[in-house]
């Protein structure tokens, strides 16, 4: 499978990323991860409507932006939908093993030289190499 690089997107997208965290945890004094964000709206603790719109943020601008350009990033995936599902259980199991997930670690958390954050990305970012070796190279991929 071919892989584009688009580095002015990824710039700004990281950017934006970047900049909501800030605003979060300035605004709110919260960390912007999208598990806890997620927990939060589902089993509601008294915090609810910023969790909401936060959400609804991230949905609204992949909206906002087809709306604006007429065009999207096409979904690709080349796996059996097995595989989708069996892939967001571990991570969900890896999440709540690992305290946090990487938008919490890696963006928030290394931003504020947190050790177990930059323990926990790093433990994330090795899995996945490992994991898209031994499907690819070990198992032939799918």
């Amino acid at each position: 499978m071919e892989t584009s690089f688009t580095p002015i997107q990824a710039l700004l997208g990281g950017s934006l990323i970047g900049i909501a965290a800030v605003a979060l945890m300035a605004l709110h004094g919260r960390v912007a991860g999208m598990t806890g964000i997620l927990t939060g709206v589902i089993l509601p603790k008294g915090d609810w409507d910023w969790r909401v719109a936060f959400l609804l943020g991230a949905i609204a601008a992949p909206v906002l932006i087809l709306v604006l350009t007429g065009t999207s990033m096409p979904l690709q995936a080349e796996l059996p939908s097995w595989a989708i599902v069996l892939g967001g259980l571990l991570v969900g199991i890896g999440v709540t093993f690992g305290g946090g997930c990487t938008s919490g670690h890696g963006v928030c958390g290394i931003a504020r030289l947190s050790v177990r954050s930059m323990v926990a990305t790093s433990t994330f970012m090795a899995t996945t190499f490992v994991t898209v070796f031994v499907v690819r190279h070990v198992l032939g991929g799918f």
